[in-house]
């Protein structure tokens, strides 16, 4: 079949093979070759402040001696529960040092959310910002935690389960570092997804896995060059797409990362670009839109001609968005395309090369891919035709964690089922049609509407509800709600976005909400949830 000629290889930049060697290395030696080459090199650029490579290896190696003076050990679970800061890169690095798995979670998740993830992984240290440590304490009953790590300011209260994040550095500062023997298919990170069912999986990502896509964006970002680069990592690192295209592929290219906690703050986020001459932004539709439309960038008071490349994933990248991206800029903007169970990205647009409206581009190199019927699965669909992406690449996640079952129906023979329709141009070029999951992605990160279905339905005055995601004019999706009320009952838009925020995590509330009179269903009662979305659409 032509799919087995890779007819993308043609289309690649110069410079960029059809296949790359990818060593049998661990994140840690990744982080360590970076050590020994750019030691004295600036690694993090976080709150104003600067620390070189050597310095993180040496901070991260006191976190590593404090996590294994309790206990922790190789395939233990390590959460933290912070936004893009140095204690992010810090605890992450110091985690894979002791063979632990880093489980990384959004800081705004509600506390109720945390515990279930905690119970679900058998996590075992949680490090946390100060202020939230109270709420997270209300909860540690339901929790195997064997120890809180506190970022920030905070009041020591006597518990021996509790530290500050600035004790344990003091105290641990000196020692042998610790040798866990990490080896490439020791698992590293644990991140939830929605699978291909859209109920929540944690997908397990080995070291191997998530070093193979690092490898594969340094060879693919081909006007950038070793050590003097600087990524401005603005998307959460606590999602595999910030902490792979960001974090981990600037210690690759030994370059200064600069972080950004809040992104929303554009003229934070500006004035660091500015500043420290960002070279490589890897983000989603959303932020750059935003970027476009802010009038202090459109009345010039920010130079952004530094920026060489950006990587868009998450949601489809509108062609106007990415046009007036790059006229503001001078850099290039290109799509790509990826998911949890392949950390991060199996396709992406040629930097310098063309970029097809409309399209995710070309499987990276070491990817090989299929189009195949979305009825069994195992025939290939002719070129031009639409069907489920399968892939088979080195970043594919080992599987699903205590989930067997699900593993077994994603995984086969070698190939990952996306559950992502497609279809392929003559040139190897990929196009999204439809999800066959419905899972609804907000600013890159994964919504299961059966969550938001679960919290509305209990809101006494509903008797039915249906989500599901809508996508604005400028590409970005946001969840909708549809809710047919109990008889005799009224309520508002906001009444449920408040009833909700008492569940969910902010970008789970459904930005909209449409009060209807039924809900569209098949004969056996389910809810035909694109149905409403594709009435959204048109109307």
């Amino acid at each position: 079949m032509v799919y087995d000629t890779k007819p993308w290889i043609n289309h690649y930049d110069p410079g960029v093979p059809a296949e790359i060697d990818i060593p049998e290395i661990t994140l840690v030696d990744l982080f360590d070759d970076a050590v020994r080459q750019y030691g004295d090199s600036v690694c993090i650029i976080a709150e104003g402040k600067t620390l070189t490579y050597a310095q993180v290896d040496i901070l991260s190696d006191s976190i590593a001696r404090y996590l294994f003076s309790r206990g922790i050990r190789k395939g233990d679970c390590v959460g933290l529960l912070l936004p893009n800061t140095a204690e992010f890169v810090i605890g992450y690095y110091a985690t894979l040092k002791i063979g632990a798995v880093v489980m990384a979670m959004n800081p705004a998740y509600r506390p109720a959310e945390i515990a279930q993830l905690a119970e679900e992984s058998g996590l075992r240290v949680l490090i946390l910002p100060a202020e939230r440590h109270d709420s997270i304490k209300s909860i540690s009953g339901r929790m195997e935690v064997t120890s809180l790590v506190i970022v920030g300011d905070w009041e020591d209260q006597g518990d021996a389960q509790d530290v500050a994040w600035n004790a344990v550095l003091k105290d641990f500062s000196e020692g042998e570092k610790v040798n866990a023997d990490v080896q490439p298919e020791d698992p590293a990170v644990f991140q939830y997804s929605g699978g291909t069912t859209g109920t929540p999986k944690c997908a397990i990502g080995l070291h191997r896995n998530l070093v193979a896509n690092v490898f594969q964006f340094n060879r693919w970002l081909v006007n950038t060059r070793p050590g003097e680069e600087t990524v401005l990592v603005a998307i959460p690192a606590y999602h595999v797409y910030g902490m792979v295209l960001g974090m981990n592929l600037a210690v690759k290219m030994g370059a200064r990362m600069v972080l950004v906690a809040n992104p929303t703050d554009l003229d934070s986020l500006l004035a660091a670009i500015e500043k420290y001459q960002a070279t490589v932004f890897p983000g989603v539709p959303n932020l750059y839109a935003a970027i476009n439309h802010y009038p202090p960038v459109l009345e010039g008071k920010y130079d952004l001609s530094s920026i060489k490349a950006c990587i868009s994933g998450s949601a489809t990248l509108p062609l106007r968005v990415k046009r007036e991206f790059e006229a503001l800029t001078h850099g290039h903007l290109v799509e790509g395309y990826g998911l949890s169970e392949a950390p991060t990205a199996t396709h992406c647009n040629p930097v310098l090369g063309e970029n097809k409206a409309g399209s995710i581009g070309l499987p990276l190199p070491n990817v090989s891919c299929k189009v195949v019927d979305m009825e069994t699965g195992t025939r290939e669909m002719p070129v031009g035709e639409i069907g489920e992406l399968i892939v088979r690449s080195p970043q594919v996640m080992a599987g699903y964690h205590h989930n067997e079952a699900e593993t077994a129906m994603v995984l086969r023979e070698g190939w990952l089922f996306t559950g992502d329709i497609v279809r392929m141009d003559e040139d190897g070029y990929f196009y999204i049609v439809d999800r066959k999951k419905d899972v609804i992605k907000v600013g890159g990160f994964q919504v299961w509407p059966n969550e938001i279905e679960a919290v509305i339905g209990q809101h006494p005055k509903v008797r039915e509800v249906a989500a599901s995601g809508i996508v604005d004019e400028n590409g970005a999706e946001f969840a909708k709600a549809w809710i047919v009320l109990r008889e005799g009952e009224t309520s508002t838009q906001e009444e449920i976005q408040a009833y909700c925020d008492r569940y969910l995590t902010s970008y789970k509330i459904p930005k909209a909400v449409e009060f209807v009179q039924s809900l569209p269903k098949t004969r056996v009662g389910k809810v035909l949830r694109r149905v409403l979305a594709s009435e959204k659409r048109e109307s």
